[in-house]
């Protein structure tokens, strides 16, 4: 059905993240995904969803060290170490405001903000209508991140080369680097054009040695539309995402989605290269 064509982890939860060549999987996800997050003193997470408040943490690195240590690289070249107090008075210093960096969500159980964006199935109808303009003078809705984690829903995050293609014959001008979706898989896809990946709610995924079963389609954020390394900012992918893919999320209406989200049934590791198969649900 396909190929493992990259891998990519993001240890800290909106930060630029790193390409792989293995990966372990374990039941939460790949090893060392978004296992930290930037918090603010209200508890909030740090999540580039809401660009005006966050935005910043683009411009930051987070990588996984040989001894498992998780490490940032601010925008002028410092890499510092989780724990070291001068991180967090530098990343304090960046977003304008005290954060800390942490491993756990903290008491408040991990509030999210995300910014309404101004295409269509951005956000379900029935939140639109709840946003508040908070101190930047973005509209903005809050949630929560996924229980006891900082992932906003799955566990593991797959977007296709079909989709993407798909994509860019729509909006030709459009840059659909992958890494602007920030997924943890991406696979080549060999079933023809536009998005395959419809047609795999509740199957089950075999990509390399681990097994997934796919949940539910992945509803994008204006991130995909911002500056990331080399990737100029750019309106108008999301707005080809709009006009060319939504579809429904459980009881949510009809979200702009690419890349679906993956439960972990077996851990495995995981390469580039490796094959994905793909059979029904049991």
């Amino acid at each position: 059905m396909g190929t493992v064509t990259a891998l990519r982890r993001y240890p800290v939860k909106s930060m630029l993240g790193e390409a792989l060549t293995s990966v372990a999987v374990t039941e939460r996800g790949l090893c060392g995904d978004r296992v930290f997050a930037v918090l603010d003193d209200a508890g909030t997470v740090g999540s580039a969803k809401h660009p005006r408040k966050w935005g910043s943490l683009l411009r930051c690195r987070s990588r996984l060290t040989s001894a498992d240590k998780v490490v940032v690289e601010l925008p002028d070249g410092v890499v510092l170490s989780a724990g070291d107090p001068d991180l967090d008075a530098r990343l304090s210093k960046l977003l304008g405001r005290h954060v800390s960096l942490s491993d756990t969500p903290g008491e408040h159980g991990g509030a999210l903000e995300r910014a309404v964006p101004d295409y269509e199935g951005g956000v379900p109808d029935a939140l639109r209508g709840t946003a508040a303009t908070d101190a930047t003078g973005a509209a903005v809705t809050s949630g929560h991140v996924a229980p006891g984690t900082f992932f906003d829903y799955g566990a593991v995050h797959l977007v296709t080369t079909t989709a993407l293609a798909r994509l860019r014959a729509a909006y030709p001008t459009g840059d659909f680097d992958p890494r602007r979706f920030r997924p943890n898989l991406v696979v080549d896809t060999l079933d023809g054009p536009g998005f395959p990946e419809d047609a795999w709610m509740d199957s089950h995924l075999r990509v390399g040695e681990a097994l997934f079963r796919v949940v539910v389609p992945t509803p994008r954020c204006v991130i995909p539309t911002l500056a990331q390394e080399e990737l100029p900012p750019d309106p108008g992918i999301m707005h080809a995402v709009a006009r060319e893919h939504r579809v429904p999320v459980f009881d949510l209406g009809r979200l702009s989605c690419v890349g679906v989200y993956l439960e972990v049934l077996e851990p495995g590791t995981i390469r580039p290269g490796d094959s994905v198969t793909r059979r029904g649900s049991s």
